[in-house]
């Protein structure tokens, strides 16, 4: 008698994946908006560094007196010194090379700052009136996070997660670039709430509050914001050094996204649905 022949294997369909609504549309607007925004107040505020590219502590402030930050440029190279330390910067720095051939000593090149040729005075309109967009823009984000609820459902640190254990372990998990899978992947972790808000609460606000201890305007308004930040060179060695932390963020920011999965990250800040990665140890 002959067997029966085995059934044949039906495979099973692949469960669907499963989409969660992660940005709400305040969070979308607000992200895209201030991308751009940040890019052109940093391009534009490098063109006016450019007219006087010293940073000072106190009440210093003209040439002859101590920077604690210089880019400059000897008759044949280009330099960057902080401090006592100084490295030369030849064709980045201080001295390079435009787009006609021309040598240059501004500070920073004409691809990085907006207007492209030296014009601090355009340099000036295109800052302020990007600053008005950011100041307005984190002004109502900021109401909308705490009031919205934002705060409370995404960003609220909660007890377990102040736990230095907890905390190590996630940066080890970032280091070892294994990240979060399944319902946690939709969360915030604990570094990415850190980041988060001390961008939105902490370094956003510093950015305003110095650009406008630098108005000699201001000042007259109110005059104890020089005394906050020990005068205006201070508050500018503040605000150049808060955007060069803010241009790390944005690196590190680009680098998390590509190596989490680019397509679903963008995909999810541009319409707000995220698509969840299958739990570790899970069927793909």
């Amino acid at each position: 008698m002959l067997a029966a022949p085995d059934a044949p294997v039906v495979p099973s369909e692949a469960a669907p994946p499963v989409r969660v609504y992660r940005h709400r549309l305040p969070t979308r607007i607000w992200h895209w908006v201030n991308a751009v925004t940040l890019l052109i107040l940093l391009m534009s505020g490098l063109m006016i560094f450019n007219a006087h590219p010293r940073l000072y502590w106190g009440e210093y402030g003209a040439n002859a007196d101590p920077a604690w930050l210089a880019i400059g440029a000897t008759p044949k190279t280009g330099y960057l010194r902080v401090g006592e330390w100084r490295v030369e910067t030849t064709g980045v720095l201080g001295r390079w090379t435009d787009a006609t051939g021309e040598e240059q000593t501004w500070a920073f090149p004409g691809w990085a700052t907006i207007p492209t040729s030296y014009n601090l005075a355009d340099g000036r309109r295109w800052h302020l009136f990007f600053a008005w967009v950011l100041s307005i823009g984190l002004t109502l984000y900021m109401l909308w996070t705490v009031f919205g609820g934002h705060l409370r459902k995404d960003l609220h640190l909660r007890r377990a997660e102040w736990s230095p254990r907890h905390i190590w372990r996630d940066i080890k998990d970032h280091a070892r670039l294994r990240f979060p899978t399944g319902e946690a992947a939709a969360r915030y972790n604990i570094l990415q709430k850190f980041s988060y808000i001390s961008v939105i609460f902490i370094m956003l606000p510093l950015m305003i509050a110095t650009g406008l201890t630098m108005s000699p305007g201001f000042n007259a308004t109110a005059p104890w914001l020089l005394d906050l930040f020990g005068g205006r060179q201070s508050a500018r060695s503040i605000h150049f050094i808060i955007a060069f932390g803010l241009v790390a963020f944005f690196l590190v920011h680009i680098v998390m996204v590509l190596l989490a999965g680019p397509v679903n990250e963008i995909r999810s800040m541009i319409t707000g649905w995220f698509r969840l990665r299958p739990d570790r140890g899970e069927g793909a």
